[in-house]
C-alpha cells in the first residue's frame, strides 16, 4: 500500500461510520467503472478505432466541434 493511501486511510478512520461508508461506496463504484473502461478499451479492434477515427474527421470537416479553447478558456 503506498503511503498517500495509507494517509488516506487513516483520515477515513477518524470519520462517523455513515461517511467512511459513503466514501467507500464512492471508491468500490469508481474502481469498477475503472474496470469497465480498461475491459471496453482492450477489446476495442483496430477497425474499431479506424471507424471512431474516421468519424472524427468527418465531424471536423464539417464543422461540428468546439475548440478546446471554448471548453477550457485559459
Amino acid at each position: 500500500m503506498t503511503e498517500l493511501l495509507e494517509k488516506a486511510i487513516a483520515q477515513l478512520k477518524t470519520l462517523p461510520a455513515d461517511q467512511q461508508d459513503a466514501i467507500a461506496a464512492r471508491l468500490l463504484a469508481e474502481m469498477e467503472d475503472e474496470q469497465t473502461w480498461k475491459a471496453q478499451f482492450e477489446s476495442t479492434t483496430d477497425a474499431q478505432w479506424d471507424q471512431i477515427a474516421q468519424m472524427v474527421r468527418q465531424e471536423i470537416a464539417v464543422g461540428e466541434i468546439t475548440p478546446l479553447d471554448e471548453i477550457f478558456p485559459s
